[in-house]
């Protein structure tokens, strides 16, 4: 599946591509074998939110290789703009998918990110979940320089794919400043992934996701998320006003 071929849908200026898990995996995969450099985004509402506000980041963003719908927002805000959407694509559901395809054939992954111990930990569970897979490294995102990280990872050998976990939008520019001068092919922006991995959080019950409702699940056990969660019904108030007025109601 070619990149190019890809049908998009425009969400606030964010520019999704419109494929299922599986083509999101498929071109990934395609990538890796030709040894082709590029990056996963996977933008929700509030990543929409700060692409509005800062126009270098939304240019990071819509340079990506894929930019994959995570969050039922995004889905909903498709449909309110007439934009076709093939359905959410999690980032996390997304990176595990990728590691079990990367598994078959031997790939190296390195994991970027996460509070000391965290990605370690991932890297095990990962390991033993998906045999064949290959941890290259790992290094918390508790740096303050960007060379650091470039060293490390560059020092074990270099990677296929680098899972860089920390949080959005530092994980994109990190990326986007970088990649040229890291061994590595594919690097995926997956926020708080590597704490579900290690064990240290939960996903919500399956019932949830399939129903849409993991943002609900998230308020219930930490109901001091109700700010972030407000910026849901803020977002498509925004999206129905770009409907309506074409953002003359800005």
């Amino acid at each position: 599946m070619e990149e190019k071929r890809l049908n998009t849908a425009s969400i606030l200026g964010v520019h999704f591509h419109a494929v299922t898990m599986e083509q999101a995996v498929d071109l990934a995969m395609s990538r890796l074998r030709a040894r082709q450099q590029g990056y996963v985004v996977t933008p929700n509402p509030e990543i929409v939110d700060l692409c509005r506000r800062d126009s270098a980041f939304m240019g990071i963003v819509n340079h990506a290789t894929l930019v994959l719908p995570d969050g039922i927002g995004i889905i909903y805000a498709a449909k309110i703009l007439g934009e076709t959407l093939c359905g959410k694509v999690a980032g996390i559901e997304f990176a595990e998918n990728l590691a079990a395809a990367m598994a078959r054939e031997g790939m190296r992954l390195y994991l970027l990110g996460a509070k000391p111990g965290v990605a370690e930990q991932a890297g095990a569970n990962l390991c033993a979940k998906y045999p064949g897979l290959v941890l290259a490294g790992t290094h918390d995102g508790y740096f303050t320089d960007a060379q650091e990280a470039v060293e490390a990872i560059n020092a074990c050998g270099g990677a296929d794919v680098v899972f860089v976990c920390l949080g959005a939008p530092k994980q994109e520019k990190f990326i986007a400043d970088n990649m040229e001068d890291i061994h590595a092919t594919l690097f995926c922006g997956l926020g708080g992934s590597l704490d579900v991995f290690a064990g240290v959080a939960k996903r919500a019950p399956d019932i949830f996701i399939k129903l849409g409702l993991e943002w609900f699940y998230r308020l219930i056990k930490q109901p001091s998320r109700i700010g972030r969660m407000m910026k849901l019904p803020l977002f498509l108030l925004t999206v129905i006003r770009e409907r309506l007025f074409g953002g003359r109601g800005k």
